[in-house]
């Protein structure tokens, strides 16, 4: 490897959202770190089963809510 090119690849501790921690290499802040994080595979919607928001007040809902009484009889 080229010598200054590289980022420095070290030991952390990531801390999940429950509390319990692992430590692994990273290029994320220095050596003994702790990384805390707010989301995580435990908590996340997507991960979990959650309820998902995708259809609120999206382009689709909101065309509806404003058009959604208009209706294309012939008389």
């Amino acid at each position: 490897m080229k010598a200054d090119t590289h980022p420095d690849y070290h030991m952390i501790t990531v801390q999940m959202t429950d509390g319990t921690t692992f430590q692994t290499r990273s290029t994320w802040g220095s050596e003994g770190d702790t990384l805390v994080l707010e989301v995580d595979p435990t908590t996340h919607p997507a991960w979990t089963g959650g309820t998902q928001r995708v259809n609120e007040g999206g382009r689709v809902a909101q065309f509806n809510k404003r058009f959604g009484g208009l209706s294309l009889k012939k008389n």
